[in-house]
């Protein structure tokens, strides 16, 4: 697992980032997208991006980190449905991203050893 570290945050950094820019300019009859949301995968896609340039240990520190915050994120919109915490939307496609996403991130992250 341990080689799968950098590149899954590197990865994973782009992909954010470009959901988040994405979710500016264009919205889809499949996902709900909103301004909070879209902040928060830029966000998200920027501190990997940093992450993945920095070391081996800021990029598994960046994808233990995440997983829990995605994990979290998608327990809570199975649990809550549409609307998180009145900040959000959020929909099923919106929740198995981020479960997968949690999933992807913990096994790399814990399975990398130290």
């Amino acid at each position: 697992m341990n080689l799968l570290v950098k590149p899954l945050t590197g990865i994973l950094g782009v992909v954010l980032m470009i959901a988040g820019i994405a979710g500016f300019f264009r919205e889809t009859g499949t996902l709900p997208v909103d301004m909070t949301q879209n902040i928060v995968h830029l966000g998200s896609g920027i501190i990997g991006i940093v992450a993945y340039g920095r070391s081996q240990i800021a990029s598994r520190q960046y994808l233990l980190l995440f997983g829990v915050i995605y994990a979290v994120i998608a327990a809570i919109g199975f649990v809550m449905g549409k609307l998180l915490f009145n900040v959000f939307e959020t929909g099923m496609i919106d929740n198995w991203f981020h479960i997968t996403v949690a999933v992807a991130c913990l096994i790399v992250s814990l399975g990398s050893g130290k």
